[in-house]
């Protein structure tokens, strides 16, 4: 695959150049594809999401301003294409909760975010793809789309006690499933021996 420039990638995209299109297309899919599946319920609905993103990026590439990189303009419409497809789902209904209390110190669990961002990407999907669509989208759009509480509340519409109150639901949740699965692997090797 030929190398291109950022500039000539973007160039491209702007006059619909089939070529750089599946170029960007293939260099970005397993990225973009990871995102989207952090969003959705399951892999066929991520797949969706992602050709929806693809189509938003490459049908909007003249309002890309040069303000920051490509690919980060790029994962923005991707992770806004989750956002608008959860909007249309269930989300609002799981915005109901509305949390007055939440736990002084987030930071108090032991599932770091390192740790979790340590595990294997398809295990980690598969235990956050169970997670209620409102907890996995705040906890998704917290962690690893780097976003402030107060940022998740405007774009989702909450208040920021209940974007911190979802972030711990999930972590609570994941330390539960993580050890889980940690004391399946360690039960499994001792039958191993």
């Amino acid at each position: 695959m030929p190398a291109y420039s950022e500039e000539e990638i973007i160039a491209g995209c702007r006059k619909k150049n089939r070529a750089l299109q599946e170029h960007v297309y293939k260099q970005y899919y397993s990225l973009f594809l990871k995102v989207c599946a952090r969003y959705a319920k399951n892999m066929q609905d991520a797949e969706q999401l992602l050709n929806d993103g693809f189509l938003k990026i490459f049908s909007q590439a003249d309002r890309f301003k040069n303000n920051g990189s490509f690919a980060g303009w790029m994962q923005r419409i991707m992770i806004n294409t989750c956002l608008d497809y959860l909007r249309g789902s269930s989300l609002k209904e799981e915005m109901a909760i509305h949390v007055n209390s939440i736990p002084a110190e987030e930071s108090n669990l032991s599932v770091t975010n390192d740790a979790i961002e340590s595990m294997e990407f398809r295990e980690l999907v598969k235990m956050i793809q169970v997670l209620p669509a409102m907890t996995r989208t705040v906890f998704n759009l917290f962690v690893f789309d780097g976003f402030n509480h107060k940022e998740i509340s405007e774009q989702l519409d909450i208040s920021e006690g209940t974007s911190h109150w979802h972030v711990h639901q999930a972590r609570s949740v994941l330390q539960k499933k993580i050890i889980n699965s940690d004391n399946q692997k360690v039960t499994y090797e001792a039958k191993r021996i």
